[in-house]
Protein backbone atom coordinates (compact mmCIF):
# COMPACT_ATOMS: atom_id res chain seq x y z
CA UNK A 1 0.00 0.00 0.00
CA UNK A 2 1.65 3.28 -1.32
CA UNK A 3 2.05 5.22 1.97
CA UNK A 4 1.77 8.89 -0.19
CA UNK A 5 -1.71 7.30 -1.57
CA UNK A 6 -2.92 7.56 1.82
CA UNK A 7 -1.01 10.44 2.54
CA UNK A 8 -3.26 12.16 0.27
CA UNK A 9 -6.49 10.93 1.59
CA UNK A 10 -5.71 12.52 4.80
CA UNK A 11 -6.82 15.83 3.66
CA UNK A 12 -10.19 14.79 2.44
CA UNK A 13 -10.81 12.85 5.83
CA UNK A 14 -10.06 15.68 7.67
CA UNK A 15 -12.74 18.00 5.54
CA UNK A 16 -15.03 15.32 6.24
CA UNK A 17 -17.49 15.83 9.30
CA UNK A 18 -17.92 12.38 9.78
CA UNK A 19 -16.30 8.67 9.14
CA UNK A 20 -14.43 8.10 5.26
CA UNK A 21 -13.61 4.91 4.58
CA UNK A 22 -11.86 4.26 0.98
CA UNK A 23 -10.49 1.32 -0.45
CA UNK A 24 -9.21 0.17 -3.26
CA UNK A 25 -7.35 -3.11 -3.26
CA UNK A 26 -3.59 -3.10 -3.15
CA UNK A 27 -3.70 0.94 -3.65
CA UNK A 28 -5.30 2.77 -1.83
CA UNK A 29 -6.83 1.79 1.98
CA UNK A 30 -8.40 4.40 4.35
CA UNK A 31 -10.69 3.45 7.58
CA UNK A 32 -10.91 0.01 5.11
CA UNK A 33 -12.06 -1.99 8.12
CA UNK A 34 -14.68 0.09 9.84
CA UNK A 35 -18.55 -1.26 9.11
CA UNK A 36 -20.46 1.18 7.91
CA UNK A 37 -24.10 1.64 7.30
CA UNK A 38 -24.04 0.97 3.56
CA UNK A 39 -27.58 2.24 2.69
CA UNK A 40 -28.34 1.48 -1.06
CA UNK A 41 -25.04 0.13 -1.81
CA UNK A 42 -26.23 -3.22 0.20
CA UNK A 43 -28.47 -3.88 -3.28
CA UNK A 44 -25.16 -5.21 -4.86
CA UNK A 45 -25.57 -8.40 -2.65
CA UNK A 46 -28.86 -8.94 -3.58
CA UNK A 47 -28.31 -8.10 -7.21
CA UNK A 48 -25.07 -10.26 -7.18
CA UNK A 49 -27.05 -13.74 -6.07
CA UNK A 50 -29.79 -12.44 -9.14
CA UNK A 51 -26.93 -12.46 -11.08
CA UNK A 52 -25.58 -15.53 -10.12
CA UNK A 53 -28.88 -17.86 -10.13
CA UNK A 54 -29.84 -16.19 -13.66
CA UNK A 55 -26.16 -17.65 -14.79
CA UNK A 56 -26.52 -20.64 -13.54
CA UNK A 57 -29.92 -20.87 -14.92
CA UNK A 58 -31.72 -21.64 -11.39
CA UNK A 59 -33.49 -18.31 -12.03
CA UNK A 60 -35.22 -17.11 -14.79
CA UNK A 61 -35.47 -13.88 -15.86
CA UNK A 62 -38.53 -13.92 -17.75
CA UNK A 63 -40.18 -15.01 -14.11
CA UNK A 64 -42.70 -12.27 -13.57
CA UNK A 65 -43.06 -11.32 -10.43
CA UNK A 66 -46.46 -9.75 -8.92
CA UNK A 67 -45.71 -6.10 -6.72
CA UNK A 68 -47.87 -6.77 -3.35
CA UNK A 69 -48.54 -3.82 -1.70
CA UNK A 70 -45.95 -4.46 0.87
CA UNK A 71 -43.31 -4.17 -1.27
CA UNK A 72 -44.65 -0.66 -1.85
CA UNK A 73 -41.82 2.04 -0.67
CA UNK A 74 -40.70 5.37 -0.94
CA UNK A 75 -37.40 6.95 -1.66
CA UNK A 76 -35.40 5.94 -4.43
CA UNK A 77 -37.59 4.22 -7.77
CA UNK A 78 -39.93 4.81 -10.10
CA UNK A 79 -42.28 1.81 -9.95
CA UNK A 80 -44.03 3.62 -6.87
CA UNK A 81 -45.35 6.29 -10.01
CA UNK A 82 -46.32 3.44 -12.58
CA UNK A 83 -49.39 1.46 -13.07
CA UNK A 84 -48.08 -1.83 -13.66
CA UNK A 85 -47.63 -4.64 -11.25
CA UNK A 86 -46.08 -7.15 -13.06
CA UNK A 87 -42.36 -7.32 -13.33
CA UNK A 88 -40.16 -9.57 -15.08
CA UNK A 89 -37.36 -10.54 -12.45
CA UNK A 90 -34.76 -8.88 -14.78
CA UNK A 91 -36.72 -5.84 -14.77
CA UNK A 92 -36.50 -5.61 -11.81
CA UNK A 93 -32.58 -5.95 -10.92
CA UNK A 94 -32.71 -3.57 -13.94
CA UNK A 95 -34.77 -1.22 -11.50
CA UNK A 96 -32.59 -2.01 -8.79
CA UNK A 97 -29.17 -1.28 -10.12
CA UNK A 98 -30.33 1.89 -12.87
CA UNK A 99 -32.72 4.30 -10.40
CA UNK A 100 -31.63 1.85 -6.82
CA UNK A 101 -35.58 1.57 -6.99
CA UNK A 102 -36.86 0.60 -3.14
CA UNK A 103 -39.94 -1.47 -4.88
CA UNK A 104 -38.33 -3.71 -6.76
CA UNK A 105 -35.29 -4.50 -3.91
CA UNK A 106 -38.06 -5.19 -1.78
CA UNK A 107 -39.74 -7.89 -4.17
CA UNK A 108 -36.75 -9.50 -5.16
CA UNK A 109 -36.15 -10.09 -1.48
CA UNK A 110 -39.49 -10.86 -1.25
CA UNK A 111 -38.59 -13.76 -3.93
CA UNK A 112 -34.95 -14.80 -3.20
CA UNK A 113 -35.46 -14.60 0.84
CA UNK A 114 -33.23 -12.79 2.83
CA UNK A 115 -31.19 -15.92 4.21
CA UNK A 116 -30.21 -16.59 0.53
CA UNK A 117 -28.83 -13.31 0.03
CA UNK A 118 -26.53 -13.33 2.74
CA UNK A 119 -25.59 -16.85 2.52
CA UNK A 120 -24.68 -16.41 -0.99
CA UNK A 121 -22.74 -12.96 -0.45
CA UNK A 122 -20.77 -15.44 2.43
CA UNK A 123 -19.65 -17.54 -0.62
CA UNK A 124 -18.49 -14.34 -2.24
CA UNK A 125 -16.05 -13.78 0.61
CA UNK A 126 -18.45 -10.81 2.48
CA UNK A 127 -18.06 -11.56 6.30
CA UNK A 128 -19.36 -8.25 7.76
CA UNK A 129 -20.77 -7.28 4.55
CA UNK A 130 -24.84 -8.16 4.97
CA UNK A 131 -28.26 -7.07 4.13
CA UNK A 132 -30.23 -6.97 8.00
CA UNK A 133 -33.32 -5.89 6.22
CA UNK A 134 -35.63 -5.04 3.36
CA UNK A 135 -35.97 -1.34 2.30
CA UNK A 136 -38.48 0.70 4.96
CA UNK A 137 -39.86 4.38 5.19
CA UNK A 138 -40.23 4.82 7.23
CA UNK A 139 -37.63 2.86 9.49
CA UNK A 140 -39.24 2.49 12.92
CA UNK A 141 -37.94 1.20 16.54
CA UNK A 142 -38.90 -1.96 16.13
CA UNK A 143 -36.97 -2.79 13.07
CA UNK A 144 -33.19 -2.98 12.07
CA UNK A 145 -31.35 -0.29 12.38
CA UNK A 146 -30.07 0.22 9.21
CA UNK A 147 -30.43 -2.09 5.72
CA UNK A 148 -27.22 -2.93 5.15
CA UNK A 149 -23.55 -2.62 6.83
CA UNK A 150 -20.60 -3.69 5.52
CA UNK A 151 -16.74 -2.43 4.67
CA UNK A 152 -15.03 -0.86 2.36
CA UNK A 153 -12.24 -3.45 2.02
CA UNK A 154 -14.84 -6.23 1.21
CA UNK A 155 -16.83 -4.20 -1.06
CA UNK A 156 -13.80 -3.08 -3.12
CA UNK A 157 -12.29 -6.40 -3.42
CA UNK A 158 -15.73 -7.72 -4.71
CA UNK A 159 -15.45 -5.06 -7.18
CA UNK A 160 -11.94 -5.63 -8.23
CA UNK A 161 -13.20 -9.42 -9.00
CA UNK A 162 -16.11 -8.28 -11.21
CA UNK A 163 -13.45 -7.26 -13.84
CA UNK A 164 -10.72 -9.20 -13.15
CA UNK A 165 -9.73 -10.31 -16.70
CA UNK A 166 -8.81 -14.09 -15.65
CA UNK A 167 -12.18 -14.67 -14.84
CA UNK A 168 -14.74 -13.88 -17.23
CA UNK A 169 -17.86 -15.60 -15.44
CA UNK A 170 -20.75 -14.52 -17.37
CA UNK A 171 -23.16 -13.43 -14.21
CA UNK A 172 -19.98 -11.09 -13.82
CA UNK A 173 -20.53 -9.51 -17.17
CA UNK A 174 -24.23 -9.20 -16.33
CA UNK A 175 -23.80 -7.70 -13.11
CA UNK A 176 -21.56 -4.92 -14.38
CA UNK A 177 -23.53 -4.85 -17.11
CA UNK A 178 -26.26 -3.53 -14.65
CA UNK A 179 -24.78 -1.20 -12.38
CA UNK A 180 -23.28 0.15 -16.19
CA UNK A 181 -26.68 1.10 -15.96
CA UNK A 182 -26.72 3.40 -13.20
CA UNK A 183 -28.20 6.94 -13.64
CA UNK A 184 -26.13 8.12 -10.22
CA UNK A 185 -22.98 9.65 -11.09
CA UNK A 186 -23.09 11.98 -8.48
CA UNK A 187 -20.43 10.61 -6.12
CA UNK A 188 -16.88 8.91 -7.00
CA UNK A 189 -17.23 9.09 -11.03
CA UNK A 190 -18.69 12.95 -10.89
CA UNK A 191 -15.43 14.58 -11.19
CA UNK A 192 -14.15 12.03 -13.76
CA UNK A 193 -13.83 12.46 -17.45
CA UNK A 194 -16.82 9.59 -18.47
CA UNK A 195 -19.62 9.00 -20.85
CA UNK A 196 -22.46 8.43 -18.23
CA UNK A 197 -24.06 6.21 -21.31
CA UNK A 198 -21.60 4.24 -22.25
CA UNK A 199 -22.96 1.05 -21.06
CA UNK A 200 -20.74 -1.43 -22.52
CA UNK A 201 -18.03 -3.16 -20.62
CA UNK A 202 -14.90 -2.20 -22.85
CA UNK A 203 -13.17 -4.86 -24.52
CA UNK A 204 -10.21 -2.92 -25.37
CA UNK A 205 -8.61 0.61 -24.36
CA UNK A 206 -10.89 3.42 -23.51
CA UNK A 207 -9.83 7.16 -25.08
CA UNK A 208 -7.18 7.99 -23.74
CA UNK A 209 -7.82 10.50 -20.43
CA UNK A 210 -10.90 9.15 -19.75
CA UNK A 211 -12.25 6.41 -18.21
CA UNK A 212 -14.98 4.03 -17.76
CA UNK A 213 -17.62 3.64 -14.43
CA UNK A 214 -20.20 1.07 -13.46
CA UNK A 215 -21.27 1.65 -9.90
CA UNK A 216 -23.75 1.34 -7.09
CA UNK A 217 -24.80 4.46 -4.98
CA UNK A 218 -26.02 5.07 -1.61
CA UNK A 219 -27.73 7.50 0.28
CA UNK A 220 -29.47 8.06 3.39
CA UNK A 221 -29.84 10.55 6.15
CA UNK A 222 -26.09 11.40 7.26
CA UNK A 223 -25.07 8.50 5.11
CA UNK A 224 -23.18 8.88 0.83
CA UNK A 225 -22.01 5.43 -0.42
CA UNK A 226 -20.50 4.82 -3.42
CA UNK A 227 -18.98 0.93 -4.97
CA UNK A 228 -17.93 0.22 -8.30
CA UNK A 229 -14.99 0.29 -10.93
CA UNK A 230 -13.81 2.54 -12.98
CA UNK A 231 -11.30 1.11 -16.07
CA UNK A 232 -8.75 3.27 -17.76
CA UNK A 233 -5.21 2.76 -18.49
CA UNK A 234 -5.73 0.08 -15.56
CA UNK A 235 -9.12 -1.54 -14.10
CA UNK A 236 -9.92 -0.52 -9.97
CA UNK A 237 -12.84 -1.50 -8.01
CA UNK A 238 -13.21 0.71 -5.61
CA UNK A 239 -15.62 1.61 -2.36
CA UNK A 240 -16.36 4.52 -0.51
CA UNK A 241 -18.16 5.18 2.37
CA UNK A 242 -18.98 8.19 4.22
CA UNK A 243 -20.91 8.38 7.67
CA UNK A 244 -22.06 11.77 9.41
CA UNK A 245 -24.88 13.93 11.40
CA UNK A 246 -28.11 14.53 9.28
CA UNK A 247 -27.57 17.65 7.75
CA UNK A 248 -23.60 16.63 6.65
CA UNK A 249 -24.54 15.07 3.62
CA UNK A 250 -23.03 18.16 1.08
CA UNK A 251 -19.54 17.73 2.71
CA UNK A 252 -19.87 14.09 2.50
CA UNK A 253 -20.86 14.37 -1.08
CA UNK A 254 -17.58 16.71 -1.53
CA UNK A 255 -15.20 14.13 -0.09
CA UNK A 256 -16.72 11.28 -1.66
CA UNK A 257 -15.60 12.90 -4.75
CA UNK A 258 -12.24 14.18 -3.68
CA UNK A 259 -12.20 10.44 -2.72
CA UNK A 260 -12.63 9.69 -6.42
CA UNK A 261 -10.45 12.05 -7.97
CA UNK A 262 -7.98 10.09 -6.23
CA UNK A 263 -9.16 6.40 -7.13
CA UNK A 264 -9.61 7.78 -10.98
CA UNK A 265 -5.60 8.95 -10.84
CA UNK A 266 -5.25 5.57 -9.86
CA UNK A 267 -7.40 4.28 -12.92
CA UNK A 268 -5.37 6.33 -15.42
CA UNK A 269 -1.63 5.93 -13.86
CA UNK A 270 0.22 3.42 -15.81
CA UNK A 271 2.68 2.32 -13.40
Amino acid sequence: MGDSAVMDLEPVAGGCPGTLAVSVPGLLALNEDVELPLASAGKLLLLAEVARSVSAGSLDPAETVTLLDDDYCGGSGLLGGLSARRWTIGDLALLTAAVSDNTATNALIRRLGLDRVNERAADLGFVRTRVLDRIREPRLPEHPATFAVGTAAELARFAADLVDAADPAPWKRKLIGWMAHNTDRSLVPALLPHEPEDRDLPAGPVPSGTVWAANKTGTDTGVRTDVGVLIGVRRVGYAVLTLGLAGQEPALVTAVRQAGIRIGALALRRT
